[in-house]
């Protein structure tokens, strides 16, 4: 069985992906970039956009009957090596009590040059 999370991207009806998949008990959220919530605008520093990026994530895992605790895999993709301190500190903030494994790249740019971190995530329920 597998169920679906949507979130407000405009890419996923475009591109035709879903915010997250949960097949059984895995659930893996699909690169989650900070799109600021309607109504607001995009945080300009990359601590700011990586906990956006992780509310996202974390209204994906709950729709789809997860939690942050559930995580188990974190990837975060930032365009600026200076950033990692900030991401990472925003990073255990959201995921530190499920320490996660979890990898940090550097990347030339994202869709949006305005974006400084993407992070995908997988979470495994309890049985």
């Amino acid at each position: 069985m597998r169920q679906h999370a949507h979130g407000d991207s405009p890419y996923e009806d475009a591109y035709g992906f879903s915010r997250a998949i949960r097949v059984g008990e895995r659930v893996i959220v699909a690169g989650t970039a900070p799109v600021p919530a309607p109504g607001t605008a995009l945080a300009p520093d990359a601590y700011g956009q990586m906990l956006r990026c992780c509310e996202i994530i974390t209204t994906a895992l709950t729709d789809l009957g997860a939690e942050r605790g559930d995580v188990v895999r974190t990837r975060m993709f930032i365009t600026d090596a200076t950033d990692a301190d900030a991401v990472g500190r925003a990073h255990a903030e959201m995921f530190g009590d499920a320490s996660p494994a979890a990898t940090m790249v550097v990347v030339a740019s994202l869709l949006d040059p305005a974006w400084k971190v993407e992070v995908e995530a997988e979470a495994i329920l309890p049985p």
